[in-house]
C-alpha cells in the first residue's frame, strides 16, 4: 500500500503558500531588495519560481559581499507587513484540526526566519497544535537539508521515514522530503510539470488543502 494511502504516523508541513498565503509579502519585501542593491525588480511569477531556498543561502549569490545589507532591508520591509498581510489558504485550517483530532504529531519546517515563522502561528493561535515550528536558521542547515527535519520531530517519537508526510508547494520540499526518507506531498494549484521533479517526485498531488482533507477523511 502507498504511504499516501494510509494515515500517516506525523506530518511536517512547509508553511508559505503551503498553510498562508504569503506570496504578496515575499514579493513588495523581495523587490525592497533588489531596488536597494541596484537590480531591477521581478515580477511576482519570477518571484514565484525564484524564492526557494532560506536568505542565508539564496542572497550570497545573488548580491555578493552585500549580501548582509540586503537581508536587512528585506527584513525590514517584510515585518512591517507580513502579520496584518498574513492570509490562510483554502482549507488549512481545517486540516490541521482533522490531523490534530486524530492524534497525529503535526510540525512545520520552514525557509522562513524562525522568529518570524512563530509570529505568524501565535497570530493565528495555530501554535498549540504543532509540536515544534522550525525555520530558517533554528538548525544547522536549512531546508532541502534534513536537520531541519530532525529537529521538528525531536520529542514526538516518530521517526523520519515513509510514514511521515512531508507536505509543501516547491521542489524544495519535495527533495526535503526524499532526503529525509518521508513521502512528499505536493500541495498547489498547478499539478506538476513534466520534468519538475524528475529528481524528487511527489507521492501525491493536491489542488489545496482541502482536497488534501478529503483524502484524509476517506482513510
Amino acid at each position: 500500500m502507498n504511504a499516501v494511502d494510509r494515515l500517516p504516523r506525523a506530518v511536517v508541513f512547509d508553511w508559505d503558500n503551503t498553510l498562508v498565503d504569503t506570496w504578496p509579502v515575499i514579493h513588495e519585501s523581495m523587490n525592497a531588495a533588489l531596488a536597494a542593491m541596484g537590480h531591477p525588480a521581478w515580477s511576482i511569477g519570477e518571484t514565484r519560481e525564484r524564492v526557494r531556498r532560506s536568505l542565508r543561502e539564496a542572497f550570497p549569490p545573488l548580491f555578493g559581499e552585500r549580501w548582509q545589507e540586503a537581508r536587512e532591508i528585506f527584513y525590514r520591509r517584510f515585518e512591517a507587513i507580513h502579520l496584518e498581510r498574513l492570509a490562510i489558504c483554502e482549507g488549512a485550517e481545517a486540516l490541521i484540526e482533522a490531523l490534530a483530532r486524530r492524534g497525529i504529531p503535526l510540525c512545520v519546517v520552514s525557509n522562513k526566519m524562525g522568529g518570524n515563522l512563530r509570529r505568524e502561528a501565535g497570530h493565528l493561535g495555530w501554535q498549540r497544535h504543532f509540536s515544534r515550528l522550525v525555520g530558517a536558521s533554528d538548525a544547522a542547515r536549512d531546508k532541502p537539508a534534513t536537520e531541519p527535519v530532525d529537529l521538528a520531530l525531536s520529542g514526538t517519537g516518530v521517526r523520519r521515514d515513509a510514514g511521515v508526510w512531508f507536505v509543501g508547494d516547491t521542489w524544495v520540499d519535495m527533495e526535503c522530503a526524499h532526503n529525509a526518507g518521508c513521502t512528499g506531498i505536493l500541495v498547489r494549484g498547478t499539478p506538476p510539470r513534466d520534468t519538475e521533479f524528475a529528481a524528487f517526485p511527489p507521492q501525491a498531488h493536491f489542488a489545496d488543502c482541502a482536497e488534501l482533507l478529503r483524502h484524509v477523511e476517506s482513510l
